[in-house]
């Protein structure tokens, strides 16, 4: 390892020269890595949901649709408008209710049933549908070219608008969440180092492996953004440690060694000695995410594993090369450490250490109990302002015209009419539907289908499928609208075995269903991996056990406090949030622990190697807590998009909670098991007698 130590320090100059030439493969990555904004796309392929969307696609030729609402239009200019609608890219239809009776029937010959749903007050629906899908580029530009076009007489509802109001959001918020995150961090970093240059280069540093990780999504093909908003800032609160480890490796061995070359090789070899089995378990925490079924788990833990690689890389390479380059000036900034020993808090911990155990002891199950109680939800269009044109839109609709969601039921187009007209006569029947729209069901009212023009028919109709579009009063992603749904299909499946029921709700249901199962999948599978990789890091089987417990009792009070302040948090928080947090932070135990053994088995009493241990932790693991907590805190704070400011608040918190957690609780285990741990842990010679006092 020192061989390696020693080529870094040899070739310093060289390593600059090629990480600075990298740049530009990794900005073209950057670049050129498409983002998703559309979290539907990471449902299993295999649901009948999804299936549904590929019918719609492919044999409607709808990839995407929207119900907007047009006001203060009269019809003249209304049909010169739908026509220049038309000729956008990607537009296949625009409908509104002149289109549906043509022009041989009156609009007023129409129920009022139905007429009340299609045109209201000085309003009226249009029904626009696309060839593309719900989130790709040529849509979103279709969406935005309407808005320009209409400016504000058409409002433009559906899934393809609120993905665009997420994108535009995001994009005039991404590069505030980077420059918060590295002001916060070189704050607290001034704080904690001896050296006004070292924070600078350190966070260069982060910031070189941060582009050649979001560089490399490139072969991704692309990634959510969530996974883009989320990555930088984790990344950085993560990796920090590693650096500033190094830094104090580098420090002290200065002192020892006669050449600065010798004292860095020594510094990068117990930097590797020290980090690697940290940042192992850092990575599986991460890439458990991946036995997600809804595959944004493995977008995320893919990105943020090669987030620490990298981060181990640089730290390695690069900063051990910035240092030796800008050694002369580092003695030139140096100035008094600000940061205190912590003494106080030392003494404090070992003689209530009893005391500290018992609380947690019985603070441990009503955390359990609350954190399972805290409120979760799924609507994805939370984080969307008010005045954006989604929210606008789906205002108007609910105000208007009760129409919150819609969902698409997908029949055989060889079914009876007569059949049709039952099972929609089932489905009206349902609590809260709102309207049933289908041709077939003109019939009652004296309106043959025949008679609809051709270019409306092509619309619902194809060789194989009717569709039969329905409007709910629930909004989506609600226990009411579930169950709606659930009953829906159970009507459906009676008349036609084969058919779908399809649209926003329906897969909202579906994210519901499968994220609740894997928020415990994930979970256990990352405690199930680190606990695996703590026995072999640590050589323990009693250590795995003690300090995954104490992390997860961390957890269950991050999640917890939700409940307490009454406040739901968005779903894809709650599933990832228990393995980042455990992946991040179970470091700062294990470096403990790590310090605690080596001074038992170095024959120490377990009051010495516990005083010991915080001796060389407690600064340590504060300084990486609050460059985690800073990383995150500021994008929690200001970001607009729920998804994003809730996940950082929740992973900010849990930083500092897990670092109060593995100061004052660990300790306290280390202490009071001490007796089991040191016979179930190797390294401890069988017949050796150990000081326990």
């Amino acid at each position: 390892m020192n061989k390696f130590g020693d080529l870094v320090c040899k070739h310093k100059w060289l390593i600059i020269i090629v990480t600075v030439l990298l740049f530009i493969p990794a900005i073209w990555g950057y670049a050129n890595t498409k983002i998703n904004y559309d979290i539907l796309v990471y449902l299993p392929s295999d649901i009948e949901t999804l299936k549904g969307e590929e019918i719609l696609t492919n044999d409607f030729n709808m990839g995407a649709f929207s119900i907007s609402v047009v006001e203060n239009m009269d019809d003249k200019d209304l049909i010169s408008l739908e026509n220049k609608i038309r000729e956008i890219d990607t537009v296949t239809n625009v409908v509104t209710i002149n289109d549906i009776t043509g022009v041989t029937i009156p609009v007023e010959i129409l129920p009022s049933t139905i007429l009340e749903k299609c045109a209201k007050e000085d309003t009226k629906l249009m029904l626009i549908t696309f060839s593309e899908s719900t989130s790709d580029d040529k849509t979103l530009d279709a969406v935005q070219e309407i808005r320009d076009l209409t400016q504000d007489s058409v409002h433009v509802g559906g899934m393809s608008a609120m993905v665009l109001d997420t994108k535009e959001l995001f994009n005039s918020e991404m590069l505030l969440y980077v420059v918060i995150a590295v002001i916060f961090c070189i704050i607290v970093l001034m704080i904690a180092l001896d050296n006004y240059l070292v924070p600078l280069l350190l966070i260069a540093n982060i910031g070189v492996a941060i582009l050649f990780n979001m560089g490399s999504n490139i072969f991704l093909g692309d990634i959510s953004y969530i996974t883009k908003a989320v990555a930088a800032v984790l990344q950085l609160g993560v990796t920090t440690d590693f650096s500033i480890f190094l830094y104090h490796k580098y420090e002290k061995a200065k002192k020892v060694y006669k050449t600065r070359d010798e004292a860095m090789s020594n510094a990068i070899h117990e930097t590797l000695v020290s980090v690697f089995g940290s940042s192992l378990t850092t990575i599986a925490g991460f890439l458990a995410l991946c036995t997600m079924n809804l595959t944004l788990g493995t977008d995320i833990g893919i990105v943020m594993a090669k987030g620490v690689v990298f981060g181990l890389l640089c730290v390695i390479t690069l900063f051990p090369s910035l240092l030796l380059v800008f050694d002369k000036v580092l003695e030139k900034t140096q100035h008094k450490e600000i940061l205190p020993k912590f003494n106080g808090v030392k003494n404090f911990i070992m003689k209530y250490h009893k005391a500290i155990f018992v609380v947690f002891i019985i603070l441990l199950i009503p955390a359990y109990l609350a954190q399972s109680k805290t409120s979760v939800y799924y609507k994805l269009d939370e984080s969307i302002p008010e005045t954006y044109g989604y929210s606008i839109a789906t205002k108007e609709l609910k105000e208007k015209y009760n129409m919150v969601s819609q969902e698409i039921i997908l029949i055989d187009a060889d079914m009876k009419e007569s059949e049709a007209n039952k099972m929609i006569d089932e489905i009206k029947m349902l609590d809260g539907i709102d309207f049933v729209l289908s041709p077939t069901y003109f019939s009652k009212y004296g309106i043959s289908e025949n008679i609809i023009p051709s270019t409306i028919q092509n619309i619902y109709k194809t060789d194989e499928y009717k569709m039969i579009l329905i409007g709910s009063s629930y909004d989506i992603a609600t226990d009411e609208l579930n169950d709606q749904i659930d009953k829906l299909n159970v009507i459906v499946d009676k008349y036609d075995e084969k058919a779908i029921v399809a649209g926003e709700g329906p897969l909202m249901s579906d994210l519901v269903e499968i994220t609740d199962t894997d928020f415990h999948n994930v979970n256990y599978t990352s405690i199930a991996v680190i606990f695996v990789l703590m026995m072999i890091v640590l050589k323990s089987v009693s250590l795995p056990i003690l300090l995954v417990t104490a992390i997860e009792f961390a957890i269950f009070i991050n999640m917890g406090v939700p409940y307490f302040t009454g406040t739901s948090i968005p779903f894809i928080a709650s599933v990832v949030i228990g393995t980042i947090q455990l992946g991040a932070t179970i470091d700062y135990a294990i470096l403990m622990t790590t310090k605690y053994l080596e001074e038992r088995q170095n024959g120490k009493n377990k009051k010495e190697a516990v005083s010991i241990a915080l001796d060389n932790s407690i600064q340590s693991i504060f300084v990486s807590a609050m460059c985690f907590f800073g990383a995150t805190i500021g994008v929690g704070l200001v970001s607009k998009i729920d998804m994003i400011g809730s996940l950082c608040t929740l992973i900010a918190r849990g930083a500092i909670i897990s670092m109060f957690v593995v100061l004052l609780i660990v300790p306290s285990i280390l202490l009071i098991f001490d007796k089991v741990i040191t016979k179930t842990t190797l390294g401890f010679k069988k017949g050796k007698i150990i000081n326990e006092k």
